[in-house]
């Protein structure tokens, strides 16, 4: 069977058994055009012939021509995916992606903002419950250091203004205890008092 023959059983195996929509099957298909002519250009005729060297060179040629770490990383999950449909179907007898490692997509570090931003921020005037809502939830980040997750997670049993704590289930459901600052205390007392009127 040829190559495109291959290809086209792999992209009707994803359609048929794995369900994917129309735009991922698309990308996959670009995928395997570029292993095809990868193929074509280094005379490899029956796929057995393509083993981890191939593969390695396969991927650097493409980031040589520019293509993104994320780009790469779906160019080797494609590979990795049609080679393992081949090892099951027979055509090979080992998948030759699997020893190959993409380069690391950079992860660009979130902006912050600055203090003088942040007391902009949170000057701002709240007068209808939801913006007295939102300015408890800023003061309540900013001042325990919180995720966004966790605060999502607090009841109100779990935050005591008086003593200006806040238990909190982090990651792993760890509970821990953090401190609540004097303005965020104040603002959760505003928000208390408007949130029957909403709940």
């Amino acid at each position: 069977m040829r190559h495109e023959e291959w290809t086209e059983r792999y992209l009707e195996h994803l359609r048929v058994e794995r369900r994917l929509s129309e735009l991922t099957a698309r990308n996959y298909r670009h995928d395997l055009k570029k292993l095809s002519a990868f193929c074509a250009a280094h005379g490899i005729t029956h796929w057995p012939q393509f083993d981890a060297h191939h593969a390695r060179a396969l991927i650097a040629a493409q980031h040589r021509a520019g293509l993104g770490a994320r780009s790469l990383q779906r160019l080797l999950s494609t590979l990795r995916g049609f080679f393992d449909f081949l090892l099951r179907e027979g055509v090979v007898n080992a998948n030759p992606a699997r020893s190959v490692q993409a380069p690391k997509a950079r992860r660009n570090l979130p902006e912050v903002l600055d203090i003088d931003q942040m007391n902009y921020l949170l000057d701002a005037a709240a007068a209808d419950p939801l913006a007295i809502r939102d300015l408890a939830l800023m003061e309540l980040l900013y001042s325990s250091g919180l995720r966004l997750s966790e605060v999502i997670g607090i009841d109100c049993h779990d935050i005591d203004l008086d003593q200006q704590l806040a238990r909190i289930a982090g990651k792993g459901n760890k509970t821990r205890i953090v401190p609540v600052g004097s303005r965020a205390g104040e603002a959760l007392r505003r928000w208390l008092a408007h949130r029957a009127t909403l709940a």
